[in-house]
């Protein structure tokens, strides 16, 4: 075990992905209801791998967003800039650990500071040159490794930036198909 990731477990998945490519298609599911003004709450639901419901996760998850009180929320859970940040930084520390323990690097800590900007004009329909969603993300790695130079912790790093499914959702267009469901 390094990381806290299990190495055989990994090796072994990496395998049989190998074998079977048609587990490496995943796919995730959630509800979200409206509460009120900028409320929101969701609920995970089923991971299907390669057409099946996985069985082994067993809990659901329920997230709850809302806006601070400058941007009309009630300020009662994290905003959704905030959980596209919490998203690649879990998507990040899943892919440096993963990616450190292939690698044999031990990971002493990881931390991750993120901020991203939004230019409100775009969302407000004020500007039509201005984009409705984020402008850029900053992200300061602070990784400490007691077997790794900073030149492997730098390679780490861009194999990470190169791997994670999350920043690379963020960074290449994405597909998104919205349907109004007649009621």
């Amino acid at each position: 075990m390094i990381n806290g990731v299990d190495q055989d477990a990994l090796f072994a998945t990496i395998d049989a992905v190998k074998n079977q490519p048609e587990l490496a298609q995943v796919s995730f599911n959630l509800t979200s209801e409206w509460l009120q003004g900028c409320r929101q709450r969701a609920t995970t639901g089923d991971v299907i791998q390669n057409g099946n419901v996985v069985e082994s996760r067993e809990a659901t998850y329920v997230l709850e967003s809302d806006e601070p009180v400058a941007l009309l929320g009630t300020d009662m859970a994290a905003s959704p800039a905030e959980f596209i940040l919490h998203a690649l930084a879990g998507c990040y520390a899943v892919t440096y650990a993963a990616n450190a323990t292939v690698n044999d690097i031990e990971l002493s800590s990881l931390r991750l500071e993120m901020t991203t900007d939004i230019d409100l004009r775009g969302f407000l329909n004020l500007n039509a040159d201005v984009r409705p969603g984020l402008q850029q993300i900053r992200i300061q790695v602070h990784a400490t490794s007691p077997n790794a130079s900073q030149e492997r912790l730098e390679e780490l790093t861009r194999i990470v930036e190169e791997r994670s499914p999350i920043r690379d959702t963020l960074m290449g267009p994405v597909e998104v198909q919205t349907t109004l469901v007649k009621h």
